[in-house]
């Protein structure tokens, strides 16, 4: 069975409901800020509570990740390189990172939609083979950036050739032996509660608001000061 016919069977694509978020994302909180989504969960007694939604697993040393683990505040994607919203998202992060330097680190996970984006998973998958290399930042750059995505088989291979890989190591089949990790990052976004791209993740708990770096500013320091509590 292909990859994409393993992830998609774990996950319903809803309707389009949210126009800074690609299928199927959820309803959203009104208003600047909002630091967490909740899941209201009903008992056997009829008796009902909110839960906060958790990151399954949190971050750690095995997610990639640009910052160091033990510091303030965390931010963490799950995305999908084809994903105009994610393609939004991704100045957003950078600038967040300028502004928090060292006292944030920044994580991404996949979340590959491959039944409405076709390229997704080829690029999520010539990351990974990046990534064996020590190279996953400088392909996520060239799959992340610009206005519309470049993913074709021809794209990675250039993307390769750019940042010292193999062209050939980035393709279908050398591709294959990296399937395993994707997998695990989507799987891993469905226990999260993921539905669509981008969904964030501020200090392990998800975020439900607008994706500025205003809004996010804000529910880093709600989460923070939560925290504390």
């Amino acid at each position: 069975m292909h990859l994409w016919q393993r992830l998609f069977p774990a996950v319903a694509v809803a309707p389009v409901k949210v126009p800074e978020r690609c299928p199927g994302g959820g309803p959203r909180v009104a208003g600047p800020g909002v630091e967490l989504t909740r899941r209201r969960v009903t008992r056997a007694s009829g008796a009902s509570l909110e839960v906060t939604i958790v990151l399954d697993p949190p971050m750690g040393t095995y997610d990639h990740l640009q910052g160091v683990l033990s510091v303030e505040f965390s931010l963490l994607e799950y995305g999908d390189f084809e994903c105009p919203y994610c393609r939004s998202a991704a100045p957003v992060i950078r600038e967040l990172r300028e502004r928090l330097g060292e006292r944030m680190v920044f994580g991404f996970r996949h979340f590959p939609l491959a039944e409405i984006h076709p390229f997704a998973l080829p690029a999520a998958l010539a990351s990974e083979a990046a990534a064996v290399k020590g190279r996953f930042w400088p392909m996520y750059d060239r799959l992340i950036s610009g206005d519309e995505p470049r993913l074709r088989q021809e794209d990675l291979r250039r993307y390769a050739e750019e940042i010292g890989i193999p062209p050939e190591h980035v393709v279908w089949p050398a591709t294959q032996f990296v399937e395993d990790r994707v997998e695990a990052d989507f799987n891993s976004g469905v226990r999260s509660g993921v539905r669509g791209t981008p969904t964030l993740f501020v200090n392990g708990k998800r975020y439900h608001g607008t994706v500025s770096v205003g809004d996010l500013l804000t529910a880093i320091e709600k989460s923070a000061g939560h925290a504390e509590k």
